[in-house]
């Protein structure tokens, strides 16, 4: 029986390890780059690591399946802030309240427009950070970013971020044993989690730096 990886990550892990495929990298990572909190750490590695120790999966390949999941997922995400997120953005700015807060349809309009030219970098960094990567494609959906930019950023985000966690699934192999593998994927996604912070940090400054800098 599959255990649920809200409850139990660790186990979760277990059964990965024993039934990975490319076929439940791709649906996990659909589930984990759309509305469900689901960490990618106890796919992406354990898939790569099993790929260079036991050499019945490629580990171009795991990227790959695991980059078309995310964008799936991520398409998810943005179809249904498109559907129901927009129309409720827009029914409270032509509400009272949305006045009184100094909000109307004109000023939402500019911010979709004003993401859909300026939202890419946003979409790509944004698959780089932790628990942003989920949420980064809601105001790509409500502002009705450009879909195809919308795929293409999303997708080199996550090619990237894929290609981070398999290099370290098969740095892994090379080091640590199998029944090592999850404290040791938990240790370093750690220190993953504090470099997408900070760069999430950094691309706060700039973009503050930006807004002053114009002024």
């Amino acid at each position: 029986m599959l255990p649920l990886v809200i409850f139990d990550a660790a186990a979760f892990f277990d059964w990965f390890v024993n039934n990975a495929s490319y076929l439940f990298v791709f649906v996990f990572m659909v589930i984990e780059s759309s509305f469900v909190p689901f960490p990618s750490e106890v796919v992406v590695p354990p898939a790569a690591y099993l790929a260079a120790q036991r050499g019945d999966m490629n580990i171009f390949l795991v990227v790959l399946v695991a980059t078309a999941g995310a964008i799936v997922g991520a398409l998810i995400n943005y179809v249904l802030a498109l559907l129901i997120g927009r129309p409720v953005v827009y029914a409270f700015a032509n509400s009272r309240l949305g006045h009184a807060c100094l909000i109307d349809e004109a000023k939402v309009r500019k911010a979709e427009d004003y993401f859909d030219r300026h939202g890419a970098i946003s979409t790509f960094v944004g698959r780089l950070i932790p628990a942003v990567r989920q949420l980064i494609s809601i105001p790509a959906g409500i502002a009705r970013m450009n879909l195809g930019t919308f795929t293409i950023f999303t997708g080199l985000g996550a090619l990237v971020w894929n290609g981070v966690l398999a290099g370290l699934g098969w740095w892994l192999a090379q080091h640590v044993s199998l029944p090592a593998l999850y404290e040791a994927v938990e240790k370093y996604n750690s220190y993953l989690t504090l470099a997408g912070f900070i760069l999430l940090g950094l691309c706060i400054v700039y973009i503050v730096w930006n807004a002053f800098k114009k002024k």
